[in-house]
């Protein structure tokens, strides 16, 4: 007997976290409609995932909440580097870096910069603007169980207040419920990788004074060295409301339990050198850095994102920009499908693409943290050459069929970072103007594919045109070029072409995430039947 349907949605999203609210938002700014439930009556309280990296902040730029996401993060907008010390008081101080972006070189590469903005800050500004899309979002609302079939998914919700049990029928479903996923166990996928790394209880605290011996120090965190105190201080307002991160060894028979308020003082006491320093423990958590990937990021209609996919160390915030860019790979593709110019086959590459950047993400935040001698991670750092911070941010590839010509063999983050143009990787920023004003590149990158062309790429830009209509592909294309033959001028005549990896007769094709999906470096013969077959390679088209 066919159970009575109470809700039918496109899609289901499980989990309203960080990664789950910007499914919602992804998928309400492509006017996709959705349902999110999540288990808890309310956004995270605790201070925590606050490094938003210059990737996710382009994504959020381009889903036009980057103006509130950094109004909320306005209290630590003057905070930037990480500073290590035996002593919060004592003489012996070292900035492993005191500067995310020295001389601004950042500006150059990207419209967006680096946030730092509190989980408990961000999610509130995500959940309210995935609502005004017209996103339904119901929280204190747990996923019971679900099954799948041929045409979409069934599952069945509850109120955890009322008790009351809906079935909710959706074409795909987004599991975005944590690193113990009841999602992904009940499809059967394992993980793999080094696992458990260490573990700490992280401990919210008021102290006044604390402010008058951090004094003009503005870091992101400071890790102390003490072995009396040995843990990661984090400002929440730079005045009263701190974050201590204490070492907590459950493998050696220490409990939750074991810290007390008394405790948690103490240690708070000798990490920053003040004895008599007053305090009070307003919270206690504990969490758990592992290194794991799942073996797959999904089964049939169902998919992971963010924790359920993928653990990560926290130093350098890795996993929580790496879930958010899963969400924003995801949501385009399943747009992509449910709008019908795309086929199905497209959904296969989200596997493809995401797992290979997690498992090169996540090798290189376990390295961070063995670099910065986090506090309880006990292991000797590498001696190999790891890729820097901008390579493994912006510089990071896919190899799919969703791209046509990207290195099959090459690996998912390169050991440097080149602002240019490639096959799988993301397109580069530039400065343009049109008749509506000034616009970043990336600014064209959301709903629709995208085609480039030069100056002299009128070819292909005809030929675009004809082809995406004879497919049903919304394929945008502008003319790169100064006077009246342009749709778009770089500013103050910068060089488009080079920056593309083209000839002025050359085009690149972007897709709605913005990442290339294909270049022709001049023009070419037959140029309607060579976009025609890389438009049905790339939105897997029969």
């Amino acid at each position: 007997m066919t159970p009575k349907v109470d809700d039918r949605v496109p899609v289901l999203i499980t989990g309203g976290s960080l990664v789950g609210l910007s499914a919602s938002l992804f998928l309400g700014r492509l006017g996709i409609d959705h349902l999110l439930v999540e288990r808890h009556p309310r956004t995270s309280h605790h201070p925590r995932g606050r490094g938003n990296n210059v990737r996710t902040m382009e994504l959020y730029r381009t889903a036009g909440v980057e103006p509130r996401i950094r109004q909320a993060a306005a209290v630590l907008s003057e905070n930037h580097g990480i500073l290590q010390a035996d002593t919060l008081a004592g003489a012996d101080q070292e900035w492993l870096f005191k500067q995310i972006d020295p001389g601004g070189a950042l500006g150059r590469l990207s419209p967006s910069g680096w946030c730092l903005c509190s989980q408990n800050d961000l999610e509130p500004v995500l959940l309210g603007c995935a609502q005004e899309l017209g996103g339904e979002l119901r929280f204190n609302t747990e996923l019971v169980s679900f099954e799948q079939d041929d045409q979409g998914v069934t599952a069945q919700v509850r109120d955890r207040e009322s008790g009351q049990q809906r079935t909710v029928r959706a074409d795909y479903l987004i599991a975005a419920d944590g690193p113990r996923s009841p999602v992904r166990e009940a499809l059967g996928i394992g993980r793999q990788g080094q696992g458990d790394l260490f573990h700490n209880v992280s401990i919210t605290f008021r102290a006044k004074r604390l402010a008058d011996v951090v004094g003009e120090r503005r870091f992101i965190v400071c890790y102390l060295t003490n072995p009396a105190g040995a843990g990661a201080l984090l400002p929440v307002d730079n005045e009263e409301h701190w974050v201590f991160h204490a070492p907590w060894h459950p493998d050696r028979g220490e409990a939750l339990e074991d810290f007390t308020d008394e405790r948690c003082v103490a240690l708070i006491r000798a990490a920053t050198g003040v004895p008599d320093l007053e305090l009070e423990v307003t919270g206690k958590a504990p969490w758990h850095a592992a290194e794991r990937v799942a073996e797959r990021y999904g089964a049939g209609r169902v998919f992971l994102a963010g924790d359920s996919a993928h653990e990560m160390s926290p130093t350098g915030a890795f996993g929580s920009n790496t879930g958010i860019q899963d969400a924003h790979n995801l949501a385009w593709k399943l747009a992509a499908v449910l709008r019908g110019w795309a086929g199905p086959g497209l959904l296969e590459t989200y596997d493809a693409e995401r797992r290979p950047v997690a498992r090169a993400t996540g090798a290189r935040a376990s390295a961070r943290s063995a670099e910065h001698r986090h506090p309880g991670y006990e292991v000797s750092p590498g001696t190999g050459r790891q890729a820097g911070m901008l390579a493994v941010v912006l510089g990071y590839r896919y190899a799919s069929t969703a791209v046509a010509g990207a290195d099959p063999q090459g690996p998912a983050i390169p050991e440097d970072f080149r602002p240019v143009a490639v096959p799988g990787g993301r397109a580069p920023h530039q400065w343009l103007r049109g008749v509506d004003g000034r616009v970043s590149t990336l600014d064209l990158y959301e709903r629709t594919p995208v085609l480039l062309t030069g100056p002299e790429g009128g070819a292909w830009h005809a030929a675009g045109q004809r082809a995406a209509e004879r497919l049903g592909v919304p394929l945008a294309c502008y003319r790169v070029a100064e006077g009246p033959a342009g749709d778009l001028a770089p500013e103050d005549g910068a060089d488009w072409s080079g920056l593309h990896g083209v000839a002025a007769d050359g085009a690149v094709l972007v897709r709605p995430d913005g990442f290339v999906a294909w270049q022709a470096r001049t023009a070419g013969p037959e140029p309607e039947r060579t976009l025609a077959e890389v438009l049905r390679q790339v939105f897997s088209l029969s």
